[in-house]
């Protein structure tokens, strides 16, 4: 038995295991199995709350990624399907929630959290309900890499797009004239057909309406090794990135509407942030 805890930003969903002394060898049988919505938790990923240290120790990590502090915290993420994930942007929302509503962070000062692409600083904000089942969490993203241009198509949809590096692949495409109710018809939910040359570790997806003049664009994603997902947090820095430069701007704050809700993506000078709701849905144990 391990405990659990059930979490989510924006709809994309997480099971986040309590495993500090990382006591759980996560197969992709296993994480498969917790993952399942049906036979399982559910969720889109799983996470698992230990050290960097302590990953190192067990063999889980083979190093410390760049930038990393072996005595703060660590994302040991992996996508649905039991692949490893190099980062998600609303799983480090979601995770650094759980280390605050465990006491384990303090909500209002920024932090670091690990991850395969490296270190993230993070903040809590606006921490409700009985027990703290809801917050507000921004995370510096890092410097959005952009790839160049390049195509996908899903169903029968062809796209073309913007591939952006968020330490994860993605290729946003923004639709000329594409509406909010005409993206809701798209078939992102359908496999995904990308050129393996430009993207070697697969894509992550994100088709979008252009940016309109409240700086708000509307987006949905289909993630690798997943599917399509409620939101994807790289994936809406990616998007913002793409309609800022479809718009001719280089810099700015797009809000990002998803079928889970919506973001607040600054993209500046500096690098990237990105800004939204977490709720902690459930609490339990999970055999293993």
């Amino acid at each position: 038995m391990i405990e659990f805890m059930k979490a989510h930003g924006t709809e994309n969903d997480f099971v986040v295991l309590l495993d500090e002394a990382v006591e759980v060898q996560l197969s992709e049988e296993r994480v498969r199995v917790l993952a399942d919505r049906r036979a399982g938790i559910g969720g889109d990923g799983v996470i698992r709350i230990a050290t960097a240290d302590a990953l190192v120790n067990a063999g889980v990590l083979p190093n410390l990624p760049e930038g990393v502090h072996g005595d703060e915290w660590f994302m040991d993420y992996r996508n649905a399907d039991g692949s490893l994930a190099e980062m998600c942007g609303n799983g480090v929302r979601a995770f650094a929630h759980v280390l605050c509503s465990q006491g384990k962070v303090q909500a209002g000062e920024q932090f670091g959290i690990g991850t395969r692409a490296g270190r993230k600083l993070v903040e809590v904000h606006e921490v409700t309900g009985e027990n703290q089942e809801h917050a507000i969490v921004s995370v510096e993203m890092g410097a959005p890499q952009v790839l160049g241009v390049s195509t996908a198509q899903v169903g029968d949809v062809k796209v073309a797009g913007l591939g952006v590096d968020m330490g994860n692949p993605h290729l946003a495409a923004v639709i000329p004239s594409l509406t909010a109710d005409k993206l809701r018809e798209m078939p992102i939910d359908q496999q995904v057909q990308f050129d393996p040359e430009f993207f070697p570790a697969g894509v992550n997806l994100e088709v979008l309406t252009p940016l309109d003049e409240a700086g708000a664009v509307h987006m949905r994603v289909h993630e690798r090794g997943v599917g399509e997902t409620r939101s994807c947090g790289t994936g809406t820095v990616a998007a913002a990135v793409a309609a800022l430069a479809d718009a001719e701007r280089a810099e700015g704050t797009v809000t990002v509407h998803v079928p889970g809700g919506e973001v607040k993506v600054e993209i500046s000078a500096e690098g990237s942030v990105l800004r939204g709701p977490s709720a902690i849905v459930a609490w339990g144990q999970t055999v293993l």
